[in-house]
């Protein structure tokens, strides 16, 4: 037993040194995601290994870039954490936090469709993560089932800001990205747009598609399609209550003007029924600097045998330095959302 260990462990790049890899979780465009575990501490994490070279050959480096810095940005409890980022010559890895029970897709596949007061549960957490991105200049634009995970708790985190953008005053995004069959029509349609709305689209396909199992548009012809999508047309079912069946209505709606906006779905009676309190009110945007340390926590983390001055020093100025960017970060979601 002790030889495939020493091979496994002899082939990890000495740059994961403060991790030990278990096994594949997925694979993506440039390299495999492993879950791993942090040997000090032994936090779980999943970690995303982006290849240089294949970056380089599709052009994607710019890409990646902004979706790491778009990762950095965001801290919410309903958004997959980016801890830290390590670089070696032939890999960027991406360590993240890791959601055990997988894909919302592989649930609803599992279950069929989901039961309501379950996916009014996940409908709000999507909402309020998606309040967050937007009140942070961000747009998705890739909501899908299949991009948001669920945690240990059943927990909603949402993933995958690889054609996210950043929205700026007095622009409009044109480009035409997402999964065509959460796409909004304006994004199909190659028209300008200015980002939360088509967001919205999305999600009212995502809570359709959690409460029926099934999609309010699809065709094997694309055309078909387009046409479905672009001409707003579908069926709600009979078991949906009357205000899923109002609140989807007035999500999945082909002119962006009149399209619900995140306050307004705030406000809808189906919304708010048994919503959390700490989901009540838009989260606030938590700025890098930490103002005041939590002293119980410092003190745990001076117990795994780091220094205190050095401790407190990193997470005023927000500095992140190898094995204390993570330990930082990971306590910091205890700090900031209890």
């Amino acid at each position: 037993m002790e030889e495939p260990s020493r091979r496994t462990r002899s082939s990890e790049d000495p740059s994961l040194m403060n991790y030990r890899l278990i096994r594949n979780i997925g694979h993506g465009a440039f390299g495999k995601v492993k879950v791993a575990t942090h040997r000090l501490t032994g936090t779980k994490v999943a970690i995303k290994i982006l290849n240089r070279k294949k970056m380089r050959e599709k052009c994607m480096e710019e890409k990646v870039s902004r979706e790491i810095k778009i990762g950095k940005l965001l801290k919410h409890p309903h958004i997959i954490r980016l801890y830290e980022t390590i670089e070696s010559m032939a890999n960027v890895y991406v360590v993240m936090e890791y959601a055990e029970r997988g894909e919302l897709f592989d649930y609803i596949v599992e279950n069929r469709r989901i039961r309501e007061d379950e996916a009014r549960k996940f409908f709000q957490q999507i909402i309020s993560g998606l309040e967050y991105c937007h009140n942070c200049r961000v747009v998705h634009r890739d909501l899908k089932p299949e991009n948001l995970l669920l945690d240990s708790n059943g927990n909603v985190k949402i993933i995958d800001f690889g054609l996210s953008n950043i929205m700026r005053d007095g622009c409009l995004l044109k480009t035409s990205c997402g999964s065509t069959n959460y796409a909004a029509p304006e994004v199909l349609s190659g028209k300008l747009y200015s980002g939360p709305e088509v967001d919205i689209w999305s999600c009212g396909v995502v809570l359709y598609v959690v409460l029926c199992g099934t999609l309010p548009f699809d065709d094997e012809s694309i055309p078909n399609l387009y046409n479905k999508i672009k001409s707003g047309v579908y069926t709600l079912p009979s078991h949906l209550t009357t205000g899923s069946r109002d609140l989807i209505a007035r999500m999945i709606v082909v002119d962006p003007l009149r399209r619900l906006t995140i306050p307004e779905i705030r406000q809808h009676p189906w919304f708010l029924e048994n919503l959390p309190n700490y989901l009540a009110a838009a989260l606030p945007i938590i700025e890098h600097q930490t103002e005041k340390v939590d002293e119980e926590i410092l003190e745990r983390t001076v117990a795994l045998g780091f220094n205190r001055d050095h401790l407190v020093q990193s997470l005023q100025n927000g500095i992140q330095d190898d094995v204390l960017s993570h330990l930082i970060e990971f306590w910091s979601l205890f700090i900031r959302f209890p």
